[in-house]
């Protein structure tokens, strides 16, 4: 594999600022944004693999089903941190959670929109991220990282589920047991 001297910059640069975005996390190995870090490493790591095939083959299979989960990646994306910071009311602080990114910070559980349907829009989002990039250039290296990356983001949503527990109790228990994780109605 070739692996010229600007992605190593762009993995530096990248592992530096996703250090400094996680360095609270890092630091409580249970936390989910400990084990985010790894999905989001494990995602440029596949981005670098692939960047060099991004345009080429435009009508290619493999091309097409990139450009739609990377264009389905927004969605949830978008449309999740918008109801976060809208009715999710964050504060400034959250007892025990200064390893929360702001919009993370909630004082209310949000289940309208799209979080009616799925409990994870912004874990559904780096999924179809990590699909779409792999499928820019399939391989098996490709195959692995997307599924480590895959398996990193399910941890991350199980231990952000445990979080979520203790911040709103029953309250989140029964949203979910009536709410899909990643996709909904399936999974």
């Amino acid at each position: 594999m070739d692996f010229p001297v600007w992605k190593l910059i762009i993995l530096l640069f990248s592992t530096v600022g996703l250090l400094f975005i996680s360095r609270f996390s890092l630091i409580k190995p249970n936390s989910h944004g400990f084990y985010r870090f790894f999905a989001w490493e494990t995602i440029v790591l596949l981005f670098l693999l692939n960047v060099d095939f991004w345009f080429t083959h435009p009508l290619r299979w493999n091309q097409v089903f990139s450009w739609l989960f990377l264009t389905a990646s927004l969605v949830p994306l978008l449309w999740g941190v918008i109801l976060l910071k809208k009715l999710g009311k964050p504060v400034t602080t959250r007892p025990g959670d200064q390893a929360l990114l702001s919009f993370e910070k909630t004082s209310h559980l949000v289940t309208v929109g799209i979080f009616r349907f799925i409990r994870h829009p912004l874990y559904a989002s780096l999924l179809f991220l990590t699909w779409g990039l792999f499928f820019k250039q399939v391989s098996w290296l490709g195959f692995c990282l997307a599924m480590l990356a895959s398996i990193f983001i399910l941890i991350t949503a199980l231990a952000e589920e445990h979080e979520m527990y203790k911040v709103f109790g029953n309250e989140y228990e029964q949203y979910r047991k009536h709410t899909k994780r990643f996709i909904p109605f399936i999974f």
